[in-house]
């Protein structure tokens, strides 16, 4: 594929090459530096030659991280056998399980309590190979988890009997990240996540239980600890592409973001300053991002066909009804337009990258001269 931007219906779903090769670049030299093996949470890109850049060379493939077990089939008909599968396991999973582990994928599950840990454990009891699982912790009071120093945390691993299961450690995933500000709370809070994953494996450790694996995860974090003592593995995926989210965090720059949304403009009510364009939010996803915590780009910041935002970035997509976005000033003065001429290509930078890739079917892979140069697909569903 050899093409120009011009040639391609929008709305599309552009990755910058570059960028996505500096991105990668700069987190494997991150992981490196702090002695940790990187285990890439595909859910983000979903795409089998996104993973494949972020390998690099060589074979078999890396370890990697899925959100599905959709991806898990996707990723292993590809040849990735090293695959955790980082969302808490439920009893309607484990024939999937059992699959994956059949066709020789040394699969990785997560849960959190001790109801789960029977329900596996008695699923797998005539598994003929084992199925790995980590504990997983919750260090920052986001999402799942057991804190630390929860007792349950060793009656699960008590749980956990049988010739199908085998405990390999714990996992947790840092969300709060997502809500530091400045890189003095992004350092501190990578510390408060590995500190506690790394207490947990430990009392596991003291009670007789086998915890040889300490997995942490989040791009923020990842790049802003000082220190990875105890961890075994990271599990970040944004940072393949970055987004708005990133860029307010302080984690990226507005041009280190690599994927954008191609957009014809199609219209203006002047009357209301708003520049109308066929990305709505079918395209761009109605993800806000941090919307309330730091600048609010609304749906999207608004670039120029060469990806070089509008204005300084004075531009967003304020609104979209499902195939319309509603370009207008960030001031809300609706006097000011964006006043170009139906036909222009515009690029909208996304909030969440992760929402708003999933809107699509397939990247156009843009090299550094603004060629289109291949169609990368992604995939759906779980």
């Amino acid at each position: 594929m050899n093409t120009t931007l011009t040639a391609l219906e929008t709305p599309a779903l552009l990755l910058d090459a570059p960028r996505l090769h500096a991105n990668i670049a700069r987190m494997k030299t991150r992981m490196a530096a702090l002695g940790v093996t990187l285990r890439p949470h595909v859910k983000t890109a979903k795409c089998i030659e996104v993973a494949r850049a972020t390998d690099g060379e060589g074979a078999p493939p890396g370890p990697i991280t899925v959100s599905t077990l959709r991806e898990a089939d996707q990723f292993a008909d590809h040849g990735w056998t090293d695959i955790t599968y980082a969302v808490g396991l439920t009893p309607n999973k484990c024939a999937h399980v059992r699959r994956l582990l059949d066709r020789g994928v040394a699969l990785t599950v997560i849960l959190d309590s001790v109801d789960a840990a029977r329900a596996l454990s008695a699923a797998s009891a005539d598994w003929p190979t084992p199925v790995a699982v980590l504990i997983e912790i919750d260090t920052d009071g986001q999402r799942a988890g057991l804190p630390p120093e929860a007792p349950e945390l060793l009656d699960i691993a008590a749980a956990l009997v049988g010739p199908g299961v085998r405990l390999r450690g714990v996992l947790t995933h840092c969300g709060g990240s997502y809500h530091c500000h400045g890189a003095e709370a992004l350092r501190a809070m990578a510390e408060q996540e590995r500190a506690g994953a790394v207490r947990a494996a430990e009392r596991l450790r003291a009670a007789g239980f086998d915890a040889p694996v300490v997995s942490v995860g989040a791009t923020p974090t990842a790049l802003f600890a000082e220190r990875l003592d105890g961890v075994t593995e990271a599990r970040p995926g944004v940072f393949v592409f970055h987004d708005l989210m990133m860029e307010a965090l302080g984690v990226c720059s507005v041009d280190e973001i690599a994927v954008s949304v191609l957009t014809s403009v199609i219209g203006h009510r002047r009357d209301r300053g708003w520049t109308l364009v066929d990305a709505g939010w079918m395209a761009l996803s109605r993800d806000r991002g941090l919307a309330g915590e730091f600048t609010d780009h609304g749906l999207g910041l608004v670039c120029d066909a060469d990806g070089q935002p509008i204005g300084g970035g004075d531009w967003i997509v304020a609104a979209a009804n499902q195939e319309h976005g509603l370009i207008a000033h960030r001031s809300g003065d609706t006097a000011r337009l964006l006043d170009v001429p139906v036909g222009t290509l515009l690029r909208i930078l996304p909030q969440h990258v992760c929402a708003t890739a999933a809107q699509h079917p397939a990247y156009a892979v843009v090299d550094a001269d603004g060629q289109v140069r291949a169609r990368w697909p992604r995939f759906m569903g779980w």
